[in-house]
């Protein structure tokens, strides 16, 4: 048998299911970003509007993701891990694929419409984008990546306009930076993993390791100059040694992307969400990150 036989994944868990990509909402708690910010994440209104936009991002992430394996399963059988996805091993046909997409995308939009139908909107903006991406734009070399980033910044943009909160420049400039280095980051993974056969995906074949180096580190600079100035902004009746707790912040914020910086350049940041669960240094300065900031936003 070769070895790009597909092979079901071990899993208990129902081949639909697995399609829409659970593992991967992790991501969706992005819309958290926006209400932490601005220090009601805890104001019970708020609270309940976030997490409605939570469950609206997972829906339609879900109807996303099986329109890309729909439209990429041939290409996924050719690939040493997408070839274990339940529609490119078999286990989830085509048109079930497809019915379950669209029923994903109307309960998010109707879910969304119901909280406000500006979330709304952004939910239907952050679908045709990725849609689009999907069908017409993956092998369009910087287009894609900032049509990948463009997810991850509405996710957080979403969060604000389901609470009602302002959002800032410098968060804006946070969240999107931030969105292209991790975009870029599992580009030059992708590149990293595959070695020689890296030319043969057409999403990578116009990119150099160089080059997604540059990008992910110009992308890391700016996130870390952008925060760095939200922080000393954060000037409220709680301060240390003349400074704002929120800036105390800035260390461990600085070294969990330089961690994350080091797992991209070893080739490990294949997907964001798996590099945030198993790495224990990231948790810890994570853990020590949100102490400093949230005494500064919450207090």
């Amino acid at each position: 048998m070769s070895d790009l036989t597909p092979t079901p994944a071990a899993s208990r868990l129902p081949a639909a299911l697995r399609a829409m990509r659970p593992r991967q909402w992790v991501k969706n708690v992005l819309v958290l970003a926006a209400p932490v910010a601005a220090g009601s994440l805890f104001q019970v209104p708020v609270l309940v509007s976030t997490a409605w936009a939570f469950l609206a991002f997972c829906l339609i992430s879900a109807s996303i993701y099986l329109v890309n394996d729909v439209r990429d399963v041939e290409a996924d059988r050719q690939h040493p891990k997408k070839r274990l996805r339940p529609i490119a091993a078999g286990e989830l046909s085509v048109r079930t694929a497809l019915i379950l997409a669209a029923a994903c995308l109307i309960a998010s939009l109707v879910l969304s419409w119901l909280v406000t139908p500006l979330l709304a909107l952004t939910v239907a903006v952050y679908w045709l984008l990725q849609v689009g991406y999907s069908l017409f734009l993956k092998n369009e070399p910087i287009i894609d990546l900032a049509m990948v980033a463009s997810g991850f910044l509405l996710r957080a943009v979403a969060g604000g306009v389901a609470s009602g909160i302002e959002l800032s420049q410098w968060f804006l400039l946070v969240a999107a930076f931030g969105s292209l280095f991790m975009v870029a980051g599992k580009r030059y993974s992708e590149i990293s993993e595959l070695g020689a056969e890296a030319g043969t995906r057409a999403s990578l074949a116009r990119y150099t390791a160089t080059y997604l180096r540059f990008v992910w580190t110009l992308a890391c600079t700016a996130v870390i100059l952008s925060y760095s100035l939200w922080a000393f902004e954060q000037r409220g009746e709680r301060e240390w040694l003349g400074l704002p707790w929120a800036a105390f912040s800035i260390a461990p914020f600085t070294l969990a992307l330089l961690r994350y910086a080091y797992v991209i350049d070893r080739g490990d940041a294949g997907e964001p969400e798996d590099v945030v669960l198993t790495d224990r240094v990231l948790q810890v300065l994570a853990v020590v990150w949100v102490v400093p900031l949230g005494i500064g936003v919450f207090t």
